[in-house]
């Protein structure tokens, strides 16, 4: 089976920082995959690799089954990123900008799905407009229209709706979620984390260069099941502490496996003459899994990718 992403032990290392430490990864096609991590986790420098703008330290990257580096034309063009930089030539209009992108690629009469990118991505009334006077919105449209210029099979996303508009996100993933129901392989990085959990099948979390979590969204869910509690107060019960997943000054976010415990965390703040000011309960959602997994307090020992996606 060719996969549509292959990482296999992938290194890098800037100076003293190790960007990334050893990632093995698999992504399958036609799958939405999410790639969750704090700033600095090696999302960005892992997609740089993938596009050939980093060279791993060790290891090797593919595809659609083509290596980065022996087979990079073949691989660059199964492959559409949309950056999480605004980079934008002020010199071009919009339609020309896309316009040149896809001469990049060799395609000369492309004006048909460049007039569609234009309709989905809310362009069409700024097509004539130069790239200098859109706005920082517009301009991430303008970039989701480059990645998508030369229809690649595998689309990586990094940060798409960083500043966008609520209406706009909405309208783009409505597109983006019909490429992937037509076949194309999305990968994505966020840090709205309800987008990921509503959706990516899969997702891996990365923290310090490695994969700390993969899995289906669904399993991430259930296997750290639980209740979060929002509790403010000036402080929590000290043997409570390995329980905290946040805090936001006398705001503390607690992890409970079930509601059974929430009487245990209550009765220890009576005991101990904490005062509740606000206290608030939700069930668990990917958000609070990702808090618990970059906290340290859980973990999950199957990293092994988990394809459920037939090959397309």
């Amino acid at each position: 089976m060719t996969f549509a992403v292959e990482v296999v032990d992938v290194a890098r290392r800037f100076g003293s920082v190790q960007a990334l430490a050893g990632v093995d990864l698999t992504v399958a096609r036609g799958e939405f995959f999410g790639l969750l991590g704090p700033n600095g986790a090696g999302k960005t420098t892992l997609i740089s690799i993938l596009a050939g703008l980093v060279r791993a330290d060790r290891g090797t990257a593919s595809v659609l089954g083509h290596d980065v580096l022996r087979d990079y034309r073949a691989a660059r063009r199964a492959l559409g990123v949309v950056p999480q930089e605004l980079v934008f030539d002020p010199f071009f209009s919009v339609r020309e900008t896309l316009r040149i992108q896809s001469g990049y690629f060799g395609l000369r009469s492309n004006d048909a799905w460049i007039d569609e990118l234009l309709h989905h991505l809310d362009l069409t009334a700024k097509a004539d407009a130069n790239m200098r006077a859109l706005s920082g919105g517009m301009k991430r449209r303008v970039l989701v229209g480059q990645a998508l210029v030369h229809k690649p099979p595998v689309i990586v996303l990094d940060e798409p709706t960083a500043g966008v508009d609520v209406e706009l996100r909405q309208s783009l993933w409505a597109f983006i979620s019909k490429l992937n129901a037509d076949g194309h392989t999305i990968i994505l990085t966020t840090h709205y984390l309800e987008e990921a959990e509503a959706l990516c099948g899969r997702i891996a979390m990365m923290k310090s260069g490695r994969i700390v979590a993969l899995d289906t969204t669904q399993n991430l869910l259930s296997r750290f099941a639980g209740v979060t509690v929002r509790v403010s107060a000036a402080r929590l019960p000290s043997a409570w502490q390995d329980r905290l997943l946040r805090r936001d000054g006398n705001v503390h976010y607690v992890g409970l496996p079930d509601y059974g415990e929430l009487e245990r965390l209550l009765a220890a703040m009576r005991i101990d003459g904490i005062a509740i000011d606000e206290l608030a309960l939700a069930e668990t959602d990917l958000e609070q899994v990702f808090l618990r997994i970059m906290a340290g307090t859980e973990t999950t020992d199957d990293t092994r990718p988990v394809v459920t996606v037939p090959e397309a």
